[in-house]
């Protein structure tokens, strides 16, 4: 008769020291390929390989697999669940990723190359993005909720495995992308086009692009294109920025999914032998869970999670016991996480994530994140062949400048020069991509009433380009309206927002609008509108990292948010004026 098995397998004490062993394995081999211990590299490699294949024998020998894949699934439910809670609570934001993806040079390029197919394109999922965001943040946390109550284990793993392969091609992508290389890019443009007529007389003299077909409506192009490299996966949107002052590094991406992709096998080696919870079990579960999640809320600085996986969990399983027929099982329990998932994306989506992330955020100093970059640091080396010995000699920058002998060609031969990153740069957290600008002859009234306006072209006569971050940032206090896109801004509040212009200006307090559109959209905004308030440019992408919202409204005092407010969520003037404004 077939023995049953159980947690404790032959013996619970050495299934736990496998456990744990394995565990410490993976640990070793994963910090061991990390850049920061690359000199440990061979020795934290093969204790951790070695560790590994031990304790895995010993799990399998002891019967400890489904120990190990309880583990498993406590690490890969609560990183599921908090890692599509934090996708969840920017949606918009983790579009914004997905389009980079879906962008003919960045993911597409691959299928090009493996398949040799020039012409395929992942462009038609651009318009998508948002939808798919949206049921990729569902899915996690549904499947983190499963695979931690037990429900309907055996889709659920198949459904993990194909997901974390999903993922794991994404970051592997990412991790292995080289900007420097080419490929084959087919594309097809009207003949009457300006960019078809170029890319027609390009090809009489660019041996990268060659004309594969022209006729009366279309021309196709083979061109040799660079990838569009993605610098950042987005895996856990814009929270680990926001918490700890950068992402993960594309490796470090990887390596993450590769420790997922590993749980994960175990959780789907285990699938016929694991059972939905009993009470006991969903207790220690749950316990497990919270504690993990608790870890990772310290990290990212945000606690909502804690709660949330307790609701959806316990949530899951009251609907679970007491559905009924229709809803007295796991389905159910599916059909629970997709309505509180769907009113938590639909209250976001309406106003702004729970917690802002962005360095946009409440309470950020924007002086600060504009200069908290770092400067790089880079050692080079110089090879050269000895022409007397034929060896090739490597010498420091210092010792190569400052011994002109090894400049001399009868001597020595040049071969390469290789720079060793000592010390990795960092852009500071708000870039160039905010900065509100403006040029001299689209000027009007309203931008030259403007104190720090009129300052600035005091001290810059000859500038027709006149950028004000700077400004902006310091002023004692300001109210900016940052508008992603004028034709589809929602103006329902419009008079409220002018209203608020109105007692700033009364106040000598600024107001401005940012956005990026052309000089015809802005002026027929003003005339429809009947609101001439000062407008400057700024490059659409960081209009987006200062608000999802379209319009938003900040309100900054000497170069710290103070308040920022979605359309929907904007206070009247009274209500600013004893809460926020300073008279």
């Amino acid at each position: 008769m077939k023995q049953k098995a159980t947690v404790q397998g032959r013996s619970m004490v050495f299934n736990i020291l496998f456990v744990i062993l394995n565990i410490c394995g993976l640990a070793l081999v994963v910090i061991g390929s990390h850049e920061a211990f690359q000199d440990y590299f061979l020795l934290f490699n093969f204790l951790g390989y070695i560790i590994l294949a031990l304790s895995t024998a010993g799990i399998f020998v002891f019967q400890g697999r489904l120990m190990m894949a309880n583990v498993a699934r406590v690490f890969v439910g609560s990183l599921f669940i908090v890692s599509g809670l934090i996708k969840a609570n920017d949606p918009i934001g983790f579009a914004y990723k997905l389009e980079e993806y879906f962008e003919d040079g960045a993911l597409a390029y691959r299928m090009k190359e493996l398949f040799g197919m020039p012409g395929f394109s992942l462009n038609f999922l651009i318009d998508s993005a948002l939808t798919l965001a949206i049921l990729i943040c569902i899915i996690e946390i549904i499947l983190g909720v499963l695979v931690i109550i037990g429900g309907k284990i055996k889709l659920v793993s198949y459904l993990l495995a194909l997901m974390m392969l999903f993922f794991t091609f994404l970051t592997w992508h990412t991790a292995s992308c080289n900007s420097k290389t080419t490929f084959l890019d087919r594309d097809t443009y009207p003949i009457n086009s300006s960019i078809a007529q170029l890319k027609i007389e390009e090809a009489k003299t660019n041996k990268e692009i060659k004309i594969v077909s022209k006729s009366a409506d279309e021309v196709v192009v083979d061109e040799k294109k660079h990838p569009q490299c993605v610098s950042d996966c987005g895996c856990f949107g814009d929270a680990l920025k926001g918490s700890v002052g950068r992402s993960l590094t594309p490796s470090e991406s990887l390596w993450k999914d590769i420790v997922l992709v590993y749980l994960v096998f175990w959780i789907f080696l285990a699938q016929w032998i694991i059972k939905p919870n009993s009470k006991k079990q969903n207790v220690k579960f749950i316990i497990a869970a919270l504690l993990l999640t608790t870890g990772l809320s310290l990290i990212f600085g945000w606690y909502f999670p804690i709660g949330f996986v307790l609701f959806a969990v316990i949530g899951s399983l009251w609907v679970h016991n007491r559905g009924g027929y229709f809803l007295g099982n796991h389905w159910g329990s599916v059909l629970f996480l997709i309505v509180i998932c769907s009113l938590f994306i639909g209250y976001v989506m309406r106003y702004q994530p729970l917690k802002d992330f962005s360095p946009f955020a409440e309470g950020k100093n924007l002086i600060w994140e504009m200069h908290d970059g770092k400067e790089g640091k880079i050692e080079s080396e110089f090879v050269l062949k000895n022409k007397k010995t034929g060896k090739l000699e490597t010498y420091s920058e210092k010792k190569y400048m400052s011994n002109s002998k090894l400049w001399e060609e009868k001597n020595y031969k040049f071969i390469s020069k290789n720079d060793n990153v000592l010390l990795a740069s960092r852009l500071p957290t708000i870039s160039d991509q905010f900065d509100p600008f403006i040029d001299t002859k689209d000027l009007t009234k309203a931008e030259l009433n403007l104190k720090f306006v009129s300052e600035k072209i005091k001290k810059n006569p000859d500038e027709t380009n006149l950028s004000f971050k700077n400004e902006v940032v310091r002023e004692k206090q300001i109210v900016i309206l940052s508008v992603q896109n004028l034709k589809t801004a929602n103006w329902k509040k419009v008079n409220l927002i002018k209203s608020i212009f109105v007692y700033c200006k009364s106040k000598d307090i600024s107001f401005i609008m940012i956005t990026n559109a052309s000089r015809n959209e802005i002026n027929h905004f003003r005339s429809e509108n009947d609101f001439n308030l000062p407008i400057f440019l700024n490059d659409g992408t960081g209009l987006k990292s200062i608000g999802r919202s379209n319009p938003t409204l900040l309100i900054i005092q000497h170069g710290i948010v103070k308040a920022k407010y979605p359309h929907r969520s904007i206070p009247t003037v009274d209500w600013l004026k004893i809460n926020v404004l300073k008279k």
